[in-house]
């Protein structure tokens, strides 16, 4: 697929877009990257190619994890042992996820992202956070957890954060440093995720212009190098508007897409 000139604003456009609401609403980009990238896809060859639309996602994770990681660490904010023991899991979960969506065809994948994104969106709306009841497992238990969060990132292309967060609050974490522990959970997600997308694309055929493997480089590029600047004005302005309401608009917003989707 020829990459086309109007093609670079609008990822551009797309990661100013993502780090604005993500910083805002505290939500993970790609709820945002991999559905936007699907219907541009889908409209330029007929296919909507969710595996590169996901591989993509995974891609610009890497610099805002990273980037979202040492800013937590200088508050002295994240439960590094708590991350060091879900983080092998995490790798693994990852891994397992990529070669997952590799096995399973475009359609299935969509209809995975479509699911978790309509939960999420659902989540959103109704302000949904599980109370904290329980005390965190062992080692193997928090490796289990670790599988389950990367596998399903892994899947929908996302970093991890809208299940890693609510897991550690779930398990008596403090909410504070469980965000902060999830953004250092991210890292590991991309840097895995990104990796595995690239290699089990590399005999795929049809893929956008710019892509090695399943991820599409001008896309992820662009895409990190704005939202890295909008995502701090997002969080900033996070006590200055009328969140409640916007976050309900917006989880109106990701349903709709999700049924799109689903449906089409």
């Amino acid at each position: 697929m020829e990459l086309l000139p109007h093609v670079l604003p609008f990822y551009l456009a797309l990661g100013a877009a993502t780090g604005f609401l993500a910083g805002l609403f505290g939500i993970g980009g790609g709820l945002i990257i991999v559905p936007a990238l699907a219907l541009m896809f889908e409209a330029q060859t007929g296919s909507a190619l969710m595996h590169t639309a996901v591989g993509t996602s995974l891609a610009t994770v890497i610099p805002t994890a990273l980037s979202s990681t040492l800013a937590h660490h200088r508050r002295g904010a994240i439960a590094w042992p708590l991350a060091r023991r879900l983080a092998p899991g995490i790798v693994l979960g990852t891994a397992a996820g990529a070669v997952l969506a590799d096995q399973v065809g475009g359609g299935a994948l969509r209809a995975i992202f479509g699911v978790f994104m309509l939960t999420v969106s659902l989540q959103m709306a109704l302000g949904v956070m599980p109370a904290g009841r329980r005390e965190l497992p062992g080692r193997a238990g928090m490796g289990a957890a670790g599988f389950v969060i990367g596998a399903i990132s892994a899947l929908v292309g996302i970093g991890g954060g809208s299940l890693t967060t609510p897991f550690l609050a779930w398990r008596r974490v403090e909410l504070r440093r469980a965000i902060a522990t999830s953004a250092a959970c991210g890292l590991p997600i991309a840097l895995t995720g990104s990796v595995a997308y690239l290699i089990a694309g590399l005999d795929a055929t049809d893929l956008p212009a710019g892509s090695i493997g399943y991820i599409q480089w001008p896309a992820a590029i662009a895409i990190a190098a704005t939202s890295v600047f909008t995502a701090p004005l997002g969080a900033r302005l996070t006590h200055r508007l009328p969140v409640t309401l916007l976050r309900r608009l917006f989880a109106l917003l990701l349903g709709l897409v999700a049924l799109r989707l689903l449906l089409h």
